[in-house]
Formats: structure tokens, sequence, C-alpha cells
């Protein structure tokens, strides 16, 4: 239900696609997009049974794997590819987890990378409910229906802005321009970014707030950019937040 509420304000959704829960956030999104991000290649459908599910998103939305093709996810992928989850979203919403659940290994990245984090409450008896009681209890905003995750993510996200208005990554209106302009325009802010973050980064951590503080930049662009170079391999994230470039021998 929630991801449908999510849908209809178009805001896509974007889960793991594992049994369960996932699952069920990928059906209610399937309408406005989704996007899956698998452990191992793209290729490999996990768990089976979403063969099905996995052939819709790839209709409607994207399925997202750091892993080449053909390859066959290991148990370390799984948690691994979380901070991708995290890291494409404007926040995270715990719906359910134990207090070992590798949902909390995905709040945990959203914290560091600056995401909203939301968890469900649940009863204090339920073994299931102990991971997201305890994300509350220790600053998670509670999360009884959609509008406490819009409510929470509002100022990444631009509600109001006109048909003949667009916004850009610097929080500036602008005149809307053909699709293919559009697209232009946002490689070249891209790349612009990425130069920008480049020259605040070094061997040193520092905060993501930081380089968006320094960088003048909105903290989409960042994320966008830092998640990047995660992939590609050249910063490193430490705990609070704190982010270093690789240093290349």
């Amino acid at each position: 239900e929630l991801a449908a509420a999510l849908g209809r304000e178009e805001i896509v959704v974007v889960s793991g696609m594992a049994r369960g829960i996932d699952t069920g956030a990928h059906e209610g999104a399937l309408q406005s997009g989704t996007i899956a991000v698998l452990a191992g290649g793209a290729d490999h459908i996990y768990p089976k049974e979403n063969e099905a599910l996995y052939r819709q998103i790839c209709g409607i939305g994207a399925v997202v794997a750091e892993d080449p093709l053909g390859r066959t996810p290991k148990a370390q992928d799984f948690p691994r590819r979380n901070r991708i989850v995290s890291g494409l979203s404007y926040g995270v919403t715990v719906i359910e987890a134990a207090r070992r659940s590798g949902s909390l290994i995905t709040a945990r990245l959203a914290g560091e990378q600056g995401r909203e984090v939301g968890a469900v409450p649940g009863s204090p008896l339920d073994p299931r409910c102990q991971g997201t009681n305890d994300l509350i209890a220790n600053g998670a905003t509670l999360v009884q229906s959609v509008d406490d995750i819009l409510q929470a993510v509002r100022d990444q996200i631009n509600y109001g802005v006109s048909d003949d208005k667009q916004t850009d990554f610097y929080g500036e209106s602008r005149p809307s321009t053909s699709p293919e302009n559009r697209q232009i325009e946002a490689e070249n802010e891209l790349e612009t970014a990425r130069r920008s973050i480049e020259e605040i980064l070094g061997p040193t951590p520092v905060t993501v707030d930081e380089v968006v503080r320094q960088c003048q930049l909105s903290p989409a662009m960042v994320s966008i950019v830092l998640l990047e170079f995660e992939l590609a391999g050249r910063i490193a994230r430490f705990p609070g937040g704190q982010v270093s470039i690789l240093q290349t021998s």
C-alpha cells in the first residue's frame, strides 16, 4: 500500500526483489515505475518465483546490478548491494526487521549516505519488529502513512513546480526546454558537478554535508555523483557519512 501511494505521488520505489516485503514493494509500484537492485548479474533472477515480476520491472522500470552478466550471487553480495539501494533513494523506509535483519544494514548505509531513514512501528512483543522499533528509538522517522515519508523527504523533491518551469540541481527555476535539450543540460550539469566534487575530495575523509556546502550543489546531485564514484571504485565511505577519494598509484 505504501509503494502504491508513493507511486501516485510519482515517486519511484527502489528495492532488492527479495521474497516478502521487497516483492510487495515492487508489485505495488508497477504502475508508476520501480527499480530492482540485484545481487550478482542483472540477468540472474533470484528468487526464481519472481521471474514474472522481473520481466514486468524490465518493461516499466529498471533492473540494476554492479556485477557482470551471468554471475551467480554469493551470500556476501546481498548485503553489499544494499548501499546501491540506499544510494539511489531519497530515503529508506524499513517496514519490518528483526534485530539481525539485512534491512538494518540498508538503514545504516542510508544514514551514512545522508539519506532519510524511516521505520514502521510494530508490537514490542513481535521479534520481527524489534529492529524497526530500535530504529525509531534511535531517531528514525516514525512512518504510519505515506504522508510521513513525503514529509521526511520534502526538501529533496520539487513539489509545486508548474508545467512551464523546471528546477535544476542548483535549486533554480528555469523555463522548460525540449527533451533533447534537457538531456544535454542535465549531462552538462552532471559533468560540472563531477569536477566540483573532485576538487573538494581528498585523502582525508569529509562529511557529505560538507561536500554539499562547499560545492553549493543540491544533496540530490552530490548523492548521484558520489554513487557514480563509489561504483567506479574511486571513493571510500566511512562511518558518520564521511567520504574520501581513493589515491591511484
